[in-house]
């Protein structure tokens, strides 16, 4: 069966941020009733990215940040972007801009402290996010 790609809104209120998306493709994934299959996460953005990270310890994600500014800082002499977010930029292409998750028995196949991450690197914004739901059962009756 043919899952349309799935698009979400999400609203940062940061210039950086780390936003659990986990439970929004778990959920599309429930509401497509797909059992055996995947999820591809895809951020549509090129100062934004998604990652798959701990999400049990929040200083998790405060870490991350610090560390991708401190290697890669906003304000650099040799930056030529005339926008001022050239970090954003280069933060996303390293971060990247999907991710795809398996998916058994109707549930995210993550590791017990995984989660799905959408990653902010210029915001605050409005940011889409789109899941690809692929169902390697096919048609259900």
């Amino acid at each position: 069966m043919r899952i349309p790609i799935q698009n979400d809104t999400i609203e940062t209120t940061t210039r950086t941020q780390m936003i659990d998306v986990t439970e929004r493709v778990a959920k599309l994934a429930r509401q497509n009733r797909v059992d055996d299959g995947m999820a591809i996460v895809y951020v549509p953005h090129t100062t934004a990215a998604v990652t798959i990270q701990e999400n049990a310890d929040p200083d998790v994600k405060s870490d991350l940040l610090a560390k991708l500014e401190q290697l890669v800082p906003q304000l650099e002499p040799y930056y030529q972007h005339d926008e001022g977010n050239s970090d954003a930029h280069v933060k996303t292409s390293l971060v990247g801009n999907s991710v795809m998750v398996l998916i058994e028995a109707g549930r995210l196949n993550l590791g017990r402290w995984q989660g799905i991450y959408f990653c902010e690197f210029d915001g605050p914004r409005e940011r889409r996010l789109q899941v690809k739901l692929v169902d390697f059962a096919g048609p259900k009756d």
